[in-house]
């Protein structure tokens, strides 16, 4: 009888090489999806990972069976200080991709921002808007320049995250009218989205440093008894061609990459973070002071890691209008205090 094949499967996805440490510990975001909405709005937040607790809540999808039971849920909780609109970038499209036309910066910004970049002693609002306003013609995407308000939350910086938010619905005009109106002015996530919509999340991964094969790659580990490796490739491939492939799984980074989690539901909006505290507060983390966001299920990284929403890029087709009705929510301890 000849030798019968073993199946083999490949170890670990080849989707996210190279998996390498992201650049910035502030996500990037590459895409902002198109809404159909009369009135413009922005489409993204940012706010800060506290913890996660449970939550007892109605069912309310339709077709799953437990539809009108009691359910519990993983819950994240976000701090969501509000942002900061500091300047409005216009774009143009060129045939190399969109271009940075003009940008607006507000007069006097905050000192906090001195610690991200050099601030110029005086800007000329005025002009560069009404530049703006003279070429809409030209322009096809207008987005903000936001920043975080770490101070207002237990997070233990000063420094704000800035991020760049594209405002989406109504007329290039209309868009151009609304970022006016916010410049300079502080949003907060209850003008942004709605308790019960899905938002996609991105954010950079838990840190986990240099880790061999079998917690990187799930390879699997050889018998006790075997000669040389134990927690390694069994073979690093052919003899021709005459090197390592990058398919095979080696050591390496783990962690700490950029991930976009798609269609998180937002079960709930709230002004004062103390109604969501664990007695003790969160793990690492602290009192929640400020607004807060409960999201539904896990996201990625660990506490104080600013993560950004944004509008669904791909929503799901059949989804509640409203939010579950939240019948209870955990604040029990997570030290057992």
């Amino acid at each position: 009888m000849g030798h019968r094949k073993q199946h083999g499967p490949k170890r670990g996805s080849l989707a996210y090489l190279p998996r390498k440490r992201a650049k910035s510990i502030l996500a990037r975001i590459r895409y902002w999806p198109e809404i159909r909405a009369e009135a413009p709005r922005l489409l993204g937040f940012v706010g800060y990972k506290a913890g996660m607790t449970y939550a007892m809540v109605v069912e309310d999808r339709k077709r799953s069976p437990n539809f009108g039971k009691e359910v519990i849920r993983p819950i994240t909780v976000l701090e969501t200080p509000p942002l900061l609109i500091c300047a409005i970038r216009a774009y143009k499209k060129t045939p190399y991709g969109l271009q940075t036309f003009c940008e607006a910066w507000m007069e006097n910004p905050p000192e906090e921002l001195n610690r991200v970049l050099t601030i110029p002693e005086k800007f000329n609002t005025g002009d560069c808007l009404k530049k703006i306003e003279a070429n809409l013609d030209k322009i096809s995407k207008i987005r903000v320049i936001a920043i975080t308000q770490p101070k207002q939350t237990s997070l233990p910086k000063k420094k704000p995250d800035v991020a760049e938010i594209e405002i989406g619905g109504g007329t290039i005009q209309q868009q151009f009218e609304y970022a006016k109106s916010l410049l300079g002015k502080t949003v907060n996530p209850s003008d942004v989205f709605k308790e019960g919509q899905h938002v996609d999340v991105i954010a950079i991964t838990t840190g986990k440093g240099f880790q061999g094969p079998v917690k990187r790659w799930g390879v699997a580990i050889l018998q006790h008894k075997g000669r040389k490796t134990k927690r390694g490739v069994a073979t690093l491939g052919p003899w021709n061609p005459h090197r390592v492939l990058y398919t095979v799984p080696r050591a390496g980074q783990m962690g700490f990459h950029q991930r976009t989690e798609y269609n998180k539901r937002i079960l709930k909006i709230g002004k004062d973070g103390k109604e969501v505290t664990p007695k003790g507060g969160f793990i690492r983390y602290g009192v929640v002071r400020g607004p807060y966001m409960l999201i539904e299920g896990s996201i990625p990284g660990p506490e104080k890691r600013p993560i950004k929403l944004r509008y669904p890029a791909r929503p799901p087709k059949e989804a509640p209008e409203e939010p579950p009705q939240i019948i209870y929510l955990s604040l029990e301890s997570p030290q057992g205090k």
